[in-house]
């Protein structure tokens, strides 16, 4: 697996893994960059600005070992995803036991496809097609040498009839298709690669890296061992106006407009029934499924309880709804009614119309 991108916060076990050392340099044309030294020291890396007669930055990165320089990339330009790409792209092999656990918590399944951007040797998609039957692969590289020796692995292996492999840059590569994304790339990188996932990646399609996180996008599991491995579920997108109707047990109706924020896999919503307006709780986002229960008065059932169920499918969503009735001293439980729940995503919304003032109270 390709170990590629754009140098930020170089943990020392990656400068100890290239046989650097405290004296590492890089020379950039960006910011200077925070660096972390063999001792856990942080301090700036000294940065140098180059440009052609074009205007354009040119990147120059030089990795200093004891003995001679190391040169990790030279006149890559910063205009979009191939130079992001280019930026301090080398080959670090993932290790195998790193590898069968990145696997394993990718889980995937027969009839599924895994995807490596930056697949390098291609070990992680071999892995996959030959651990686990019927599992389809595909890798992406920018080298092209390493593309013909994946290829010659998988031929090794004997799965080239389920996978391949193609010279071609991350940005480019189709991520509409496939169930599971691994990738072990700089952060930076892998910061410039999560909007194109976050967008074009199914609900539910699971995300695979080592050591390195997505920044803000925090990980639904991870094996925490010497070297994390974490996974992150790609969410539906949930955020804006939703609307359903509810036939109630008592025959009335009720017209539910819900407001609903996201953030990544975290969401919650707000939501009106008439005049109420209550907060959701436990609201759970997983790929496409979404659960979260409501407390709210209906027309004729004041404070009712409801747990809501379904899966995201674009601008619908269809499930089921309990409602919470009467305690049952049999069964020591209480009893729930099941109703078919399908919401829709709008443009307007009646949450934000006129309240009014609450009527007042008789006193007798």
């Amino acid at each position: 697996m390709a170990l590629a991108g754009v140098a930020g916060a170089v943990p020392a076990r990656f400068l100890a893994l290239l046989g650097g050392s405290a004296s590492t340099r890089y020379y950039t044309g960006l910011a200077p960059w925070q660096g972390v030294s063999p001792e856990g020291e942080v301090g700036p890396f000294s940065a140098e600005m180059g440009g052609s007669n074009r205007g354009e930055q040119v990147m120059v990165g030089v990795l200093r070992r004891p003995a001679g320089l190391f040169l990790l990339a030279a006149g890559c330009l910063f205009a979009g995803g191939a130079s992001a790409q280019a930026m301090f792209s080398l080959f670090v092999a993932t290790k195998d036991e790193i590898a069968a656990r990145m696997v394993a918590l990718a889980d995937p399944k027969s009839g599924e496809t895994v995807i490596d951007l930056g697949s390098g040797d291609g070990r992680l998609v071999i892995r996959s097609a030959k651990d686990r039957p019927g599992v389809r692969g595909v890798g992406v590289d920018i080298d092209a040498k390493l593309v013909g020796d994946a290829t010659a692995n998988s031929d090794a292996e004997g799965v080239s009839d389920r996978v391949r492999f193609m010279q071609q840059n991350v940005f480019d590569a189709d991520l509409s298709k496939v169930d599971v994304i691994y990738m072990w790339l700089f952060p930076e990188l892998m910061r410039l690669l999560r909007p194109k996932i976050l967008r074009e990646a199914r609900p539910g399609t699971r995300v695979v890296s080592q050591m390195f996180d997505m920044g803000d996008w925090q990980s639904d599991r991870s094996d925490e061992q010497q070297d994390t491995v974490r996974l992150w579920v790609v969410p539906a997108k949930v955020q804006g106006n939703w609307q359903w109707t509810l036939t109630l047990p008592n025959g009335r109706r009720a017209s539910y407009a819900a407001v609903v924020e996201q953030q990544f896999q975290k969401s919650d919503a707000a939501v009106r029934v008439g005049k109420e307006r209550r907060a959701t709780r436990m609201f759970v986002l997983r790929g496409d499924e979404v659960t979260f229960s409501l407390t709210i008065p209906l027309p004729g059932l004041p404070n009712q309880d409801h747990e809501f169920t379904g899966k995201v499918r674009g601008n619908v969503i269809t499930g089921t709804v309990k409602l919470r009735r009467d305690y049952d001293a049999d069964t020591n439980s209480y009893k729930f009614i099941e109703l078919p729940w399908r919401a829709v995503r709008s443009t307007q919304t009646s949450y934000f119309a006129p309240t009014g003032l609450p009527t007042p109270t008789v006193l007798p």
